[in-house]
């Protein structure tokens, strides 16, 4: 009998435990496995009227096979302050990986234009020849331009790029990586210093003629009606400073610093690939055609016009529809749009809505809350994962305000793209749904209350067995 009882409490115990440590995925998450690391970039020098646009190889960043969680970024000076966008703009940053054949030393410049860069398909050119291979994300546009997988503007203070759980950009695997090649990253910064410009608006916009270039940074002539954009204000170009301003004793030195945020790869991650759309792409879904074969030839920015009449009822609208590469689960989103922009969405070929991502301005001078500049985009998480089919057309609009005109703006959609959800598991009752921080607690909590309430049981199991035995207890 008293065996028997004592069994009983065992399976009880350990059932409970059980419950207590081992809830669903989604209530564990990542949160306790995540590592974090902050680096700064190679140092930009800068001037009043100044551009930096360097494409920067082999940065430090976390090694090994691991899953990226987030990867958030912001301008700041030699000393650590923050620089805020109205005395030095960021244009964007963006971070791509690349795999780089060992033992090779070529000149960053022949790496930016020969490698990977240029309208091959790097994935074509594994052989003798290629020294460097960029590692593209999903898609679309991945021909020359938008390849990468972290990227932001203005807005990066505040706009969240956090992978959600349990989910991870999957970077670094063994089995991937070509033999006799190392696997690296590089950042492309675009900074411009606008102290004392004549018009900050207009060098933002990289209005060309405030750059004085009639030529791209490749010797090639602009191309005619071209008024501002990335052709005018490219590496070491110059935006026009207003007569008299002293900037010989002005000239500073910044950096990007970079947090990262990543776990090392197991099988409790499950891998979201990046997918960038963007609204200036020039393909079109052929007659009757269910296949993605036309080419994605993505321009990246466009000309907002002013409207002929003034009012807030003047928006630019812009939309285009996508056939996706893809059967998947969209966990992420978030837009990028550069000042007067109102906001982006992305939906089904039927209205229903997939995400509305909404810029929010600045209305003071502190570096993340500067007036007149986007300083934050709003992200979408979806409570449940929205499922997309391969060959479904999504659609997407981008709108800004052209109550006057801008140039050089963008209008991209990132996603997060999932090929499998997690498995469902037991799970706590909601009761107990809370923060994966206070899970050790309440996993200690919860045993001891077990352990407490078992022991009096077999106590209480002890003596009573005693009594029935003929035994008396010594405390009697």
């Amino acid at each position: 009998m008293m065996a028997r009882y004592l069994r009983r409490s065992l399976i009880l115990f350990l059932v409970l435990v059980s419950l207590s440590l081992s809830p669903s995925q989604g209530f564990l998450g990542t949160e306790k496995k995540i590592k974090s690391a902050v680096f700064f970039s190679p140092k930009l020098v800068m001037n009043p009227g100044s551009v930096a646009n360097p494409y920067l190889f082999d940065i430090d960043f976390p090694r090994g096979h691991i899953g990226l969680k987030a990867f958030d970024a912001e301008v700041v000076d030699d000393a650590g302050n923050p620089v805020p966008l109205h005395e030095t703009y960021l244009h964007h940053w963006i971070i791509e990986p690349y795999y780089v054949r060992k033992g090779s030393k070529l000149p960053q410049r022949e790496m930016f234009r020969n490698h990977g860069f240029s309208r091959q398909d790097p994935e074509t050119n594994l052989d003798s020849k290629s020294d460097i291979i960029l590692v593209k994300n999903g898609g679309l546009c991945r021909s020359v331009v938008l390849r990468h997988y972290f990227g932001l503007g203005s807005e990066t203070r505040k706009t969240s790029t956090y992978v959600p759980d349990p989910y991870a950009i999957e970077i670094g695997n063994p089995e991937e990586t070509p033999d006799g090649y190392e696997f690296k990253w590089l950042l492309n910064i675009h900074a411009i210093d606008t102290r004392g410009v004549e018009d900050k608006t207009g060098c933002i916009e990289c209005l060309c003629h405030l750059y004085n270039v009639t030529i791209d940074e490749y010797g090639r002539a602009i191309r005619p009606g071209y008024k501002g954009g990335l052709y005018c204000c490219y590496d070491k170009t110059q935006c026009r400073v207003k007569s008299g301003f002293d900037n010989g004793e002005k000239t500073r030195t910044l950096y990007l610093k970079y947090t990262v945020r990543w776990v090392d790869w197991d099988s409790s991650v499950l891998p979201a690939k990046v997918y960038i759309f963007d609204v200036t792409d020039s393909w079109e879904r052929s007659e009757g055609s269910i296949e993605n074969s036309q080419e994605h030839i993505c321009h990246v920015e466009y000309e907002v016009k002013p409207c002929k009449t003034n009012g807030d009822g003047c928006i630019d609208v812009r939309k285009k529809s996508l056939m996706m590469p893809f059967n998947g689960y969209i966990v992420y989103g978030v837009a990028h749009q550069h000042a007067g922009g109102i906001g982006g969405a992305l939906y089904r070929e039927n209205g229903e809505g997939i995400c509305t991502s909404i810029p929010k301005y600045g209305n003071g001078d502190e570096p993340g809350n500067e007036a007149g500049y986007i300083v934050g985009m709003s992200s979408c998480y979806p409570t449940d994962p929205v499922k997309v089919s391969y060959g479904e057309t999504l659609k997407m609009e981008f709108n800004y305000s052209n109550a006057v005109g801008h140039t050089g703006v963008m209008g991209l959609f990132y996603i997060l793209v999932a090929q499998q959800l997690p498995e469902p598991e037991n799970s706590l009752p909601k009761l107990f749904e809370v923060p994966a921080r206070s899970l050790s607690f309440l996993a200690i909590f919860a045993v001891t209350v077990v352990v407490a309430v078992v022991v009096l049981i077999a106590v209480v199991i002890y003596r009573r067995q005693n009594r029935e035995d003929g035994y008396q207890s010594l405390s009697t």
